[in-house]
């Protein structure tokens, strides 16, 4: 508990026991206690209690006077549990802070040490959100014990700004202000750390970023945002502001303000007319100080679809024969961020019928999904892929979805359930889909267990979506020579049906420019490009033997007329959805 006063303790002089002779203490044991002896003792440490109590009350009005705030002494003063509810009992323990009176026009706050920059950010907060002027008092240890006492005999008060709510105004003037980034920073160098907040918040729903940046740097606060999978500068914010904006970003999302130096992990929702937005939120510490990100997660999805994903034809026509099978194991495969968990909802929103039971093991949840069961790993309790997925299959699901396959166990485990009558999705982290096979026998999967269990796997990425706007058309001769040479080869290497496209003597494609409708990037918007193939009985062979490399098995996919990534990339591109540029940018 935060305290600069001096204790009594060290003032009060230490009672001693005089040493006796053995005859003595056997003649007091064998003596009844005399009754006022003990009556003596009692009075004796309730003075004493006194008067600690009084040095501590002395000491707080002295540290009041000296830091220019006024005390008061909460021993008989009357708390309301509105009042208490303006604070959460582990933070009012966290940084000895409480609020004793609150009505509609004031909130009076009681601190140890109000100077404590969490201290005045909580109030800040709390005034904001009840709408009323703050006012803040000193006082001492004692008066603080007994108000933390008065929040057992009330209703768990949950942790306050757990769910924030913007309101359509405010949310319509941000948006109403915010063109571009160049905007977004005008109005983060004029506002308060309040309203950095909301701000921050607006302009990145209306910008569609996904991840908020706040990165603590010498002598700057960098503020960036995440579109379309790339970062963008948005504004460089004074030094001074970064402790205050750290102390409420984590009191939003219920991360402890004193911890600076440790990850944490926490979130909160903004709740809006539109469906609410999950705020993930990741601090951790830096040589300049912590640095956060915040990442936004839409939870109204309806429009998720695999028809609006991006993928070819054959692939639509892979997935829907394979999600339609009533066994096997489904593997999706990429890097962080290339949508993969995105195509798992999809396919899910497909198999989610009555009389379907459908188990999803995540982590953490990302969107929610009505009809579905829905578990969150979390590993500090031991509940892991691995521990979740036994316990799943006890649940007698017809479908069951693992977030991630990381461990041989974990991979055991969904082979197993794939083999004995589940539909099994699942998701690897490999650079392709043929990668996926190789990954699962070096994580210890047996091979003839593997080969019957995995129906199809597929590779993807995300590209930009070149602006429809502002793009230009340009011959792939007049490209530079190595991508000229590149888009060739992957041409000439492409399934008879997909070649024929190319066919002219010209090939022409789009290059990105940059307008206002894109923020000058000439982009705007992702979308997919992938691979995916089935197990057929030449790959099950290749599984079979034990030594399946990656390049043995994307020939035999290729035989079977796969397209590969940059060959769908390339493709995207001729349309004009993409460019080449970016094509090779995220392959590479």
């Amino acid at each position: 508990m935060p305290t600069g006063l001096p204790s009594i303790d060290d003032l009060i002089p230490k009672k001693t026991s005089l040493p006796t002779d053995d005859s003595s203490v056997t003649q007091k044991t064998a003596v009844p206690l005399n009754v006022s002896q003990s009556g003596a003792e009692e009075k004796f440490g309730k003075k004493m209690d006194e008067i600690k109590k009084k040095e501590l009350e002395t000491e707080a009005m002295r540290f009041a006077s000296q830091i220019g705030v006024p005390h008061v002494d909460l021993k008989k003063f009357p708390v309301t549990h509105e009042a208490l509810k303006q604070v959460p009992l582990e933070t009012a323990k966290e940084l000895g802070v409480v609020c004793f009176y609150a009505d509609q026009d004031e909130l009076r706050f009681g601190a140890i040490d109000p100077t404590l920059d969490e201290v005045k950010t909580l109030i800040e907060e709390a005034s904001a959100r009840y709408h009323a002027n703050s006012v803040v008092y000193v006082v001492s240890e004692v008066s603080l014990e007994r108000v933390l006492e008065m929040y057992k005999g009330m209703p768990t008060i949950k942790a306050i700004s757990k769910d924030i709510e913007i309101t359509a105004e405010s949310l319509d003037n941000v948006k109403a202000q915010v063109d571009d980034f160049k905007t977004v920073d005008e109005l983060l160098q004029k506002s308060t750390t309040t309203d950095i907040i909301t701000i921050l918040l607006g302009a990145a729903l209306k910008v569609d970023a996904s991840d908020i940046h706040v990165e603590a740097e010498q002598d700057k606060v960098a503020i960036r945002f995440r579109l379309d999978g790339i970062l963008h500068d948005v504004s460089m914010l004074p030094k001074d502001m970064l402790h205050q904006l750290l102390s409420r970003i984590k009191l939003t999302s219920s991360l402890k303000i004193n911890i600076t130096d440790k990850p944490q992990d926490g979130r909160f929702t903004i709740k809006l007319e539109t469906g609410d937005v999950d705020v993930r939120v990741s601090t951790i510490p830096t040589v300049f100080g912590e640095s956060v990100v915040l990442r936004l997660l839409m939870q109204h999805q309806e429009g998720i679809s695999l028809d609006g994903l991006g993928f070819s034809q054959r692939a639509l026509d892979i997935i829907r024969q394979e999600i339609s099978r009533p066994n096997g194991m489904i593997i999706t495969t990429g890097p962080t961020g290339s949508g993969k968990s995105t195509t798992l909802y999809a396919v899910l929103k497909i198999l989610n019928k009555p009389g379907v039971k459908i188990i999803t093991l995540e982590d953490p949840v990302e969107y929610r999904l009505e009809g579905i069961n829905q578990s969150q790993i979390e590993h500090e309790k031991g509940y892991t892929f691995a521990k979740g997925l036994r316990s799943i299959l006890r649940q007698d699901p017809d479908i069951v979805m693992v977030g991630e396959i990381r461990d041989g166990e974990t991979a055991e485990i969904a082979i197993q359930a794939a083999l004995t009558g589940h539909l099994m999705l699942s998701t690897l982290h490999t650079n392709s889909s043929a990668g996926s096979i190789p990954r699962l026998l070096s994580m210890g999967a047996q091979s003839f267990l593997l080969a019957p269990a995995l129906n199809c796997a597929m590779g993807q990425r995300l590209v930009r979506r070149v602006c429809s706007t502002c793009r230009k058309q340009v011959a792939l001769s007049a490209m530079a020579p190595h991508v000229q040479e590149r888009a060739q080869k992957n041409i000439e290497l492409m399934p008879e049906t997909e070649r024929t496209k190319f066919s002219q003597k010209e090939l022409l494609f789009y290059t990105s420019v940059g307008c206002k409708d894109c923020n000058g990037i000439g982009y705007k918007g992702r979308i997919g490009i992938c691979e995916i193939f089935q197990v057929t009985d030449e790959i099950k062979d290749l599984i079979l033997s034990g030594v399946a490399a990656e390049h043995e098995i994307e020939d035999h996919a290729r035989k079977q007329g796969m397209t590969t990534m940059v060959q769908d990339g390339i493709l995207k591109a001729a349309e004009g959805i993409t460019t080449l540029d970016e094509i090779f940018r995220v392959i590479d």
